[in-house]
């Protein structure tokens, strides 16, 4: 039996929790504030021979919590590109693009040594997504390591970047279930970074990973552009669950169903999402492959 090679990684020291990226995200808000008051040593109150690592807890866009918002000016998210975080930036610039320019001092900056070694950024979802942990690489073998430990827990100079969604709360709302179900993927997740600097060898493996392959955005109205049906109720709340070509996919406001023209079977997600109205997406359809995660532990 073949054994996999062991790749040595340098700890994880620096860890950051930010929540409220999009102020009406009201989870991620309300368990950074609820994780703040808690004791440095509570937090990092696991054995003495377990490394412990610096948690920093962010609110991510203040402005936007205050009013109740998603975001004030423009998507906090789509703020940190290496163009407006380096570019010229006028005073007048929208709330957001300042604010990401501060983040990246708080926590960067972004790829560089001094940045933080892994950040963790909590979301709520309207889709019926449970816990869903997103990063942005399928090769980034620190969160697909994460990734079991949270399917097994559960049972149910680089800066390594994963996005906790959870859902279905409506924005604005915090469900009591779905802020416990976040706050126990970010203790799952502290548990493994603490775990992973202690020097514990982590096996390779496989883990299922859902791969994007497109969006698909809403029957429009040539003219108007307004969309001209809904989310077929058969398809409503089944995220993940396999959409074969055929499958309801809308139903038009005047009763018509239609189906799903595809040519191979792929997983919906993000079904229904209100965020998403205005970008033009109804839901995203991703493919669902195995990866082999290498066997790694920490550098030494």
């Amino acid at each position: 039996m073949e054994v996999d090679e062991v790749v040595c990684l340098p700890k994880l020291s620096r860890v950051a929790v930010c929540g409220g990226t999009h102020g009406n995200e009201l989870s991620g808000v309300y368990l950074v504030r609820e994780l703040v008051k808690v004791d440095k040593k509570a937090v990092e109150k696991k054995a003495e021979e377990e490394e412990p690592a610096s948690v920093l807890m962010v609110l991510s866009n203040p402005r936007a919590i205050q009013q109740g918002q998603r975001y004030v000016d423009t998507d906090l998210n789509r703020c940190f590109t290496h163009a407006i975080l380096n570019g010229p930036m006028l005073d007048t610039a929208p709330y957001e693009m300042i604010r990401s320019r501060e983040l990246n001092g708080m926590l960067g900056p972004k790829g560089s040594p001094e940045a933080v070694d892994l950040v963790c950024d909590l979301h709520n979802t309207t889709a019926n997504m449970g816990l869903c942990l997103i990063a942005y690489s399928d090769c980034d073998w620190i969160c697909l390591h994460i990734f079991r430990h949270l399917q097994v827990s559960q049972t149910s100079s680089n800066t390594w970047e994963i996005t906790m969604e959870i859902g279905a709360q409506p924005h604005s709302v915090v469900r009591s279930n779905i802020y416990t179900a976040m706050k126990l993927g970010v203790q799952h997740m502290l548990d493994w970074v603490r775990s992973f600097n202690s020097g514990r060898i982590f096996e390779g493996g496989f883990v299922d990973v859902f791969t994007m392959v497109k969006h698909i955005d809403y029957p429009r109205d040539s003219e108007t552009q307004n969309i001209t049906a809904a989310i077929h109720p058969q398809l409503q709340d089944r995220d993940f669950c396999l959409l074969h070509p055929g499958d309801p996919l809308f139903q038009t406001f005047s009763g018509e169903t239609l189906t799903y023209k595809g040519h191979q079977p792929l997983y919906p997600f993000f079904i229904n999402e209100c965020a998403y109205y205005e970008k033009g997406i109804a839901l995203s359809l991703a493919r669902r492959k195995p990866y082999h995660n290498m066997a790694f532990k920490v550098h030494s």
